[in-house]
């Protein structure tokens, strides 16, 4: 992609009043993030929602240039950089309606993986609560999950230590930019992280860390991974926080039950006694939660099934990338019930998934 079109992809969100949820919608009106700055005020005024105010933010191009100044310090600093249309934007996150039109990463992952999951809980952990962190992240090994968290003290550090310790990826988000980390003290973690995983923000060099960052940060904790765990909590805190966004994008929610006289697992039974969570007590609770077990077994039996000719071309269609239902029959050119009809098929054999928005990618 031309550097010029990244441009405008960074500049769209921080154009006063657009933000990521508008951004979006003038992405689907026009196309591209350089062609929202081409439009005419009368092609801006047609779109519902979209008054004056805002048009005339979009036609004052101020923002351009801190965004020209954002592609140097990101190819500078070797960071990459991903858009909200891109196809390798992580799947999951993007079915989030307030997900981010820009993210930032430093390190390698693999974001069409397809098992991710949300390790977090409080920064003053205790023994059980680290202990069992390690053994859950061990038990899941067979099932190579991505684990993601926020690198912060406790539970998050834990989860991150625990998947780098049993070679499995991890992804620590941060509440602020890539040119720091907080705490300081897992300067030396972080680094680790980016040799098996990544580092990944939506926030720009220079961007002053402020203490909401750490609650808008939990959007993408959630939005990332097929189910948040919460392992320790205190009745308030950032992890009942991501576990409701979690439940908000109808993920599943996964608790540790606790001691009732303990602090640190009173926001865990919590959860649970108001049925925000589903008791969790082994990885095998997690397997069965998600159907991964299914998953598994599906997958060899597919080995050995013999697709029509029709199920064929639709897999050969979904082997690179995850793709839409319209996309799908726009590309085939089948009619909608056909195609929806041969997509049935293929998901009963198990050689097809669905999820959230009628997204369909191959199971192999």
């Amino acid at each position: 992609m031309q550097e010029d079109e990244k441009k405008y992809q960074i500049a769209l969100p921080l154009i006063e009043g657009v933000g990521d949820i508008v951004g979006k919608k003038l992405l689907a009106y026009f196309g591209s993030a350089k062609a929202i700055f081409s439009a005419s005020k009368k092609q801006l005024l047609t779109i519902d929602g979209i008054g004056k105010v805002l048009v005339d933010a979009i036609l004052s191009t101020d923002v351009l240039s801190r965004a020209e100044q954002e592609l140097k310090w990101i190819e500078k600093e070797g960071v990459n950089h991903l858009f909200y249309a891109d196809k390798k934007y992580p799947m999951r996150l993007k079915q989030c309606e307030d997900a981010p039109l820009n993210l930032f990463y430093k390190g390698n992952i693999d974001w069409e993986k397809d098992k991710f999951i949300s390790i977090v809980g409080t920064r003053k952990a205790t023994s059980f609560g680290k202990s069992f962190t390690d053994k859950l992240v061990k038990e899941l090994v067979p099932y190579n999950p991505v684990i993601v968290s926020g690198l912060a003290h406790g539970i998050d550090a834990a989860a991150h230590k625990a998947a780098l310790k049993y070679g499995l990826k991890t992804i620590a988000v941060f509440a602020h930019v890539l040119d720091r980390v907080y705490p300081a003290a897992h300067a030396n973690l972080a680094k680790t992280i980016t040799g098996n995983g990544c580092l990944l923000s939506d926030y720009l060099s220079e961007t002053t860390p402020l203490p909401q960052n750490f609650a808008s940060r939990n959007r993408i904790v959630a939005g990332l991974s097929d189910a948040t765990i919460v392992v320790e909590s205190a009745a308030k805190g950032g992890s009942l926080i991501t576990a409701d966004i979690a439940n908000f994008y109808n993920r599943e929610v996964f608790s540790v039950p606790g001691n009732p006289t303990e602090t640190q697992a009173k926001g865990c039974n919590y959860l649970i006694k108001t049925q925000q969570a589903i008791l969790l007590e082994s990885a095998t609770d997690i397997v069965k939660g998600l159907n991964w077990d299914v998953q598994e077994k599906a997958i060899q039996q597919s080995m050995f099934l013999e697709l029509t000719k029709n199920e064929q071309i639709i897999i050969d269609l979904l082997s690179d990338n995850e793709m839409h239902i319209d996309a799908i029959v726009e590309k085939l050119g089948w009619g909608f019930s056909k195609v929806a009809n041969e997509l049935l098929q293929a998901e009963f054999k198990a050689v097809i998934l669905s999820f959230p928005g009628k997204i369909y990618k191959k199971n192999m």
